[in-house]
């Protein structure tokens, strides 16, 4: 829907999980080519997750 593309896992971190007490995180990699735009649209897209989850369907 947003065009955004995340990673879910342990992502080398299994201790930190385990620490947390959480089965696994979510990742967004950014690099130095991505644009002023493509980030924005990933916060807007991050928000609107959120809100999605938190809300009372």
């Amino acid at each position: 829907q947003h065009g955004i593309a995340i990673r879910s896992g342990h992502h080398c971190a299994q201790i930190l999980h385990r620490t947390l007490g959480i089965n696994a995180s979510a990742r967004a990699s950014l690099h130095f080519y991505n644009t002023k735009e493509e980030v924005d649209a990933f916060i807007h897209g991050l928000k609107a997750t959120i809100d999605f989850l938190t809300s009372h369907h």
